[in-house]
């Protein structure tokens, strides 16, 4: 089955000449199956780019998908088009006060991990969505900052500034390989990171987490929190085969002091092009969690956030 979006998103063109099985929404109208619900809290600057690399991964799965877009508020973007924002994108206010439901919801990361949660201009609206997906969402999957800030908000466990940026293609251990969210993963999985940060895998034992994959270089990666229905990942599997380069060229043209990007290019030849070693697990991870919604959630969406906060109990 493919994943329902508006057949103007520009994700629809670019997943269609890739293969991706895409619907519009007056075709899936007409399926008599209730697709699954996933919404994507959209925090990236680069707003289509990132709807379109999550859109790849949830549009992989063999199920229906009806793919919402959410933003924040009061938030205004200043990298994507009032246009597009207008068009596609729900503030969450108007979704909290429709009162709906959804199977899963993805809330990505940020470039502002240098600020303190707390000076993070809409962190107050950023707490009442996590706390929200607590009576509303199935599943919830925090990306990089996003996974940060909710560890933080539901554990206090906090993020630490790193000496350097942690940047490129990492090597890293699967820690749990009879997890449902690992089917299939080898056990050596290369992941793309870029941040300035980390969490701690002392931190996240000490708070009942379970950390399903890690690296020596760079720590934990895959976080599951099975109280609040959650799984955290601090690195980027939905990163392009180009994402790293283009954050490199624009900190080279910048003038911003930056290290090419380990283990990414051949031989470490920013003149080379860069090969994605990651795109299989980053379809394992993501459609394994599909799955996992899939096979858990209620058929009545009234019962979500109401049954039991162990997602296989």
């Amino acid at each position: 089955m493919p994943i329902k979006i508006p057949q103007s998103l520009p994700a629809y063109n670019v997943l269609s000449r890739e293969g991706v099985m895409v619907m519009p929404e007056e075709t899936a109208a007409k399926q008599d199956i209730r697709p699954l619900r996933i919404g994507l809290l959209n925090l990236m600057p680069k707003k289509i780019q990132t709807e379109t690399q999550f859109a790849r991964l949830i549009g992989a799965s063999p199920l229906q998908i009806e793919f919402s877009l959410i933003r924040m508020s009061d938030h205004e973007s200043r990298n994507t088009s009032t246009e597009h924002m207008e068009a596609f994108y729900r503030p969450f206010a108007e979704v909290q006060a429709s009162g709906e439901k959804f199977d899963g919801l993805l809330i990505t990361g940020a470039p502002i991990e240098h600020l303190p949660f707390e000076d993070v201009t809409y962190w107050d609206e950023l707490k009442s969505v996590m706390d929200w997906t607590q009576t509303h969402v199935h599943s919830t999957f925090g990306i990089c900052w996003g996974g940060m800030a909710m560890a933080y908000h539901f554990h206090g466990i906090k993020k630490h500034m790193l000496d350097a940026k942690s940047f490129g293609c990492f090597r890293h251990r699967n820690l749990a390989p009879a997890s449902p969210y690992l089917r299939g993963f080898s056990d050596d999985v290369l992941m793309p990171v870029s941040r300035w940060t980390e969490i701690r895998a002392d931190e996240i034992a000490e708070a009942g987490l379970t950390t399903l994959i890690a690296s020596d270089e760079v720590g934990p990666a895959l976080v599951e929190d099975r109280a609040h229905r959650a799984l955290y990942v601090f690195n980027h599997f939905e990163y392009d085969s180009d994402t790293l380069k283009q954050e490199y060229d624009r900190d080279v043209d910048a003038g911003t002091p930056i290290n090419v990007p380990v283990n990414y290019y051949p031989a470490d030849d920013p003149t080379r092009d860069p090969m994605n070693r990651w795109r299989s697990h980053a379809h394992l991870l993501y459609g394994n969690w599909v799955s996992e919604v899939y096979l858990t959630t209620p058929f009545d969406m009234e019962q979500i956030g109401l049954a039991s906060t162990d997602l296989r109990a």
